[in-house]
């Protein structure tokens, strides 16, 4: 059963505090986002050995594996983008609809092993690219197709967002 998409726009979260999940874009030093996200993607090993994995807590929520999938992807998502900031002048990109991924690739019937290793890998890869970022590059400039703009900075502190958020989504 699909979920009800979420329409918010979570792009304040580069600069403020998520009431949510505590994460609070403004404090994040961009020197520790590489081992921050190393270390969300271990955390989702033992949320993947759960027995509940594929279990939705209801009707509006996704099940710890359907999140975990969408994590992994998150990571492969933003590490094509960082590379475009990096060699593109304001590259804009386009919607990804994470719900129609989430239908399309079946999340709830993955292996969730597979998920782990895929997440802990998209995430290595992702964190490596964030390490090699020149300090001058933070400020260069990108669009999203909606409208949203962002620096290569608030876009790594909306990115992390996502990966903490989604982590607390599976403890509550």
């Amino acid at each position: 059963m699909p979920i009800t998409p979420d329409t918010k726009n979570w792009t304040w979260t580069a600069e403020r505090q998520c009431p949510e999940c505590g994460f609070d874009g403004s404090t994040l030093e961009l020197a520790e986002l590489p081992r921050l996200v190393r270390e969300n993607a271990a955390a989702w090993s033992a949320v993947l050995e759960r027995p509940d994995v594929r279990t939705r807590p209801d009707d509006h929520t996704w099940s710890p594996l359907e999140y975990a999938a969408h994590v992994r992807d998150v990571n492969r998502v933003y590490a094509q983008r960082l590379q475009r900031f990096l060699v593109e002048l304001n590259p804009e990109f386009q919607n990804w609809d994470q719900d129609a991924s989430a239908l399309a690739d079946r999340y709830n019937e993955q292996n969730p092993l597979t998920v782990a290793n895929e997440l802990a890998e998209a995430a290595e890869a992702v964190a490596a690219g964030f390490e090699g970022v020149p300090d001058d590059a933070w400020a260069r400039t990108a669009s999203r197709s909606d409208g949203a703009k962002f620096t290569l900075g608030s876009f790594a502190r909306y990115f992390l967002h996502d990966l903490v958020h989604h982590r607390w989504d599976v403890t509550t």
